[in-house]
């Protein structure tokens, strides 16, 4: 049995890439949700006005990888103290948000947010939200980082963060 987390922190492409690397991940959609605009472009998205965050439903073997895992994982690849950005992607579209389906998760979520606070300096940020719609993001933001891996936002961006994620989390490593 799988279990979707979907959650938001930046730009969906680095949480795609650094999601697709764990062993138990069994699927990864970027994707849009937390808005009120239905079936939103990534152009609109991009204005900040639909109010819809980029995203990432992450589906897993809890008999694989932990639930913790997947979260831990989260925090390590974001700063989830920087209010509605991450480093120069601003705007509400890149906030830290977790969106649980259910009453459980919204607990695991919040167990999640704790733990990070035990390790970042600062107040976390990340909000818990109620989980709308969500909308598949356009095909060519699909494992975008696997299609480009030599674009200048990848190698800048992305290549860090996935980086991270295999230094703290080598055991769960495909």
């Amino acid at each position: 049995m799988t279990t979707t987390y979907v959650i938001a922190g930046g730009c969906f492409w680095c949480l795609d890439a650094a999601y697709r690397q764990l062993n138990g991940v069994t699927e990864v959609l970027s994707c849009y949700t937390g808005g009120h605009t239905p079936n939103p472009s990534y152009e609109q998205v991009c204005t900040g006005a639909t109010g819809h965050a980029e995203a990432v439903a992450v589906t897993f073997d809890p008999s694989v990888i932990p639930s913790e895992v997947i979260l831990d994982a989260f925090f390590t690849m974001h700063d989830p103290t920087q209010l509605n950005r991450q480093g120069a992607d601003v705007g509400t579209q890149y906030r830290s948000a977790m969106f649980p389906a259910d009453p459980e998760q919204r607990e695991v979520f919040q167990a999640a947010i704790e733990r990070a606070g035990e390790w970042w300096p600062g107040t976390i940020v990340t909000t818990v939200e109620p989980l709308g719609e969500v909308f598949p993001a356009e095909e060519y933001h699909q494992d975008f980082f696997a299609k480009n891996p030599t674009q200048g936002y990848c190698l800048a961006v992305a290549v860090p963060k996935v980086n991270k994620v295999r230094a703290a989390f080598t055991k769960y490593l495909r």
